[in-house]
């Protein structure tokens, strides 16, 4: 098959290359699925940067836990049946070596999730990550029905995947954006500028919101205690500073509860009802992400370098038989 990896960290154009690997075959519980788009995240390019010092876990990688396609081949325990469904898998290179940027890619039975006839193999490349991270920081602390949730950076991929999931689970959703524009889903668009605390306190008559739904913590700490309601949660996905300040006594004297949220160690049972929901979602139109880009594998150094610019204004996937 045609695959792209990389042996060492560093820049994309320096350490991505594309060849030929010898075709995957799946083990006992795994599937495996023809690629037709490969998604791509912020962590599947920190790990490629090594941001964090992880360094590399094995002496090759391909990249992107997500991605969609077709299962052409099962392993010994999964139903004969699944051979020709249509999916989207999500988890492809988390604690695995060999991810979706590729002609094929083997994933355990479990994360490759049926995809609607009527999604686009683009779309479901762009539910994993993203979406069970949304779901996950939503619902984590029960239902969502009657409460009120914010949901900061709405128009990037986790935000707009909490918008759609929230709504459909029965909030009352304030998005949060920088340029003025839509948000589909949401009740109330705000603009997060220093208005923003006054403008939510109006819209909850002064109660301020049950949930946030937080992408950069260490800057918008303060911001989300004027906001939330006593009682209330902040689930923090990420964040801008590495160590940020944490306002313990505010924090504590108001009964807030703060989640830390990284995806890849999710429990099995949260990632699935993610992915259940998220395909219910995408097949009613839900939840629609934008695609900005669409690159061939050959392409894949500028596809990483569209992501880490921030300003692509969607998606970028990879399509391997562009």
């Amino acid at each position: 098959m045609r695959a792209a990896w990389y042996e060492s960290t560093g820049p994309a154009s320096a350490v991505l290359r594309v060849g030929e690997m010898e075709d995957p075959q799946p083990g006992a519980g795994e599937v495996r699925i023809r690629v037709h788009a490969s998604g791509i995240n912020h962590g599947d390019v920190i790990k490629r940067q090594d941001w964090i010092g992880y360094g590399m876990a094995w002496p090759r990688v391909i990249p992107h836990s997500d991605g969609a396609g077709v299962i052409d081949a099962v392993g010994e325990g999964v139903p004969a049946a699944r051979v020709g469904e249509r999916v989207w898998c999500y988890d492809a290179q988390s604690y695995r070596p060999f991810g979706t940027a590729a002609g094929y890619v083997t994933v355990p039975a479990e994360k490759a999730v049926h995809l609607p006839d009527g999604v686009s193999f683009e779309q479901g490349a762009c539910l994993g990550i993203s979406g069970i991270t949304a779901h996950r920081a939503l619902f984590m602390d029960g239902p969502l029905r009657d409460t009120w949730v914010l949901v900061t950076g709405a128009t990037g991929a986790v935000g707009r995947s909490a918008v759609a999931l929230a709504r459909r689970g029965g909030a009352r959703v304030i998005a949060t954006v920088r340029r003025p524009g839509p948000v589909p889903g949401a009740d109330h668009v705000l603009l997060a500028d220093g208005t923003l605390p006054a403008r939510v306190k109006e819209l909850t008559a002064g109660r301020g919101v049950d949930r946030v739904l937080e992408v950069a913590f260490g800057a918008n700490a303060d911001t989300d205690l004027e906001l939330l309601a006593v009682g209330g949660v902040i689930a923090a996905y990420a964040t801008d500073e590495a160590c940020p300040a944490i306002p313990f006594w505010q924090l504590g004297f108001s009964n807030v509860t703060v989640h830390f949220l990284g995806s890849d160690d999710f429990p099995a049972a949260a990632k699935q009802a993610a992915a259940e929901e998220l395909s219910a979602a995408a097949a009613v139109k839900a939840l629609v992400h934008p695609i900005a880009h669409r690159y061939a594998l050959e392409g894949i150094a500028a596809a990483h370098e569209a992501v880490e610019s921030g300003s692509a204004g969607g998606r970028i996937v990879v399509v391997p038989g562009l």
